[in-house]
This record gives structure tokens, C-alpha cells and sequence, in this order.
């Protein structure tokens, strides 16, 4: 089992940043892979970027070059860089990592926290 808790979110904005965090604890050591996602009010939840354990990234395109994804191994948390925020990245953000234990994908999400960007 894994367990995330994310930090970090407010209110902001527009133009503002924000550093979300996620604290990750229990069986750290198969994670594969991490991420941030957002769910909008009214929307589907939505990738906005992921780390794999190599460090490698990948971003949503309405949010490349604005945010930057990284992880601190040694202290099991990721982050989540905002910057020049808008309007519609106002969502509730969920961490996420997967875990793969003899070749079986496990997926776990944190408990959300909200981004509200003012116009």
C-alpha cells in the first residue's frame, strides 16, 4: 500500500504561481511511476503531467512550458511547479503514483487539493 498527501494548493491570480506537493509513505520502493491530474467542476479528470522513476516527463499541452513536474526521492515526495497561472487551471489536483508488483499495476490517489485561479 502506498499512501499520498498532497500540499500546497490556494488561491492565486492569474499570472501568480503555486508549488504543490505530495508526500508519499508505506511501500515506496515499487513505485513506478507518479503524476499530477486535475478534475474541474463539471469536467473529467485530466492528466497534467507524470515522472517516471528514470525522471522522464510528460506533460498535458495546456500546461507545457507553464508547469514543471520533479521528485525528491529522498525525501518520497513530488512536486508540481505552477507558474503563470490562469482561470481554467482552477481544479481540485490529485497525486497520483503507480506501483507494479510482479508485473500487476497498482493505482493510488491522493486526497485532492484545490487550485482556484482568479481572473
Amino acid at each position: 500500500q502506498v499512501q499520498l498527501v498532497e500540499s500546497g494548493g490556494g488561491l492565486v491570480q492569474a499570472g501568480g504561481s503555486l508549488r504543490l506537493s505530495c508526500a508519499a509513505s508505506g511501500r515506496r520502493f515499487s513505485i513506478n511511476a507518479m503524476g499530477w491530474y486535475r478534475q474541474a467542476p463539471g469536467k473529467q479528470r485530466e492528466l497534467v503531467a507524470t515522472i517516471t522513476i528514470g525522471a522522464r516527463t510528460n506533460y498535458a499541452d495546456s500546461v507545457k512550458g507553464r508547469f514543471t513536474i520533479s521528485r525528491d526521492n529522498a525525501k518520497n515526495t513530488l512536486y508540481l511547479q505552477m507558474n503563470s497561472l490562469k482561470p481554467e487551471d482552477t481544479a481540485v489536483y490529485y497525486c497520483n503514483a503507480i506501483e507494479v508488483i510482479v508485473g500487476v499495476q497498482y493505482a493510488y490517489w491522493g486526497q485532492g487539493t484545490q487550485v482556484t485561479v482568479s481572473s
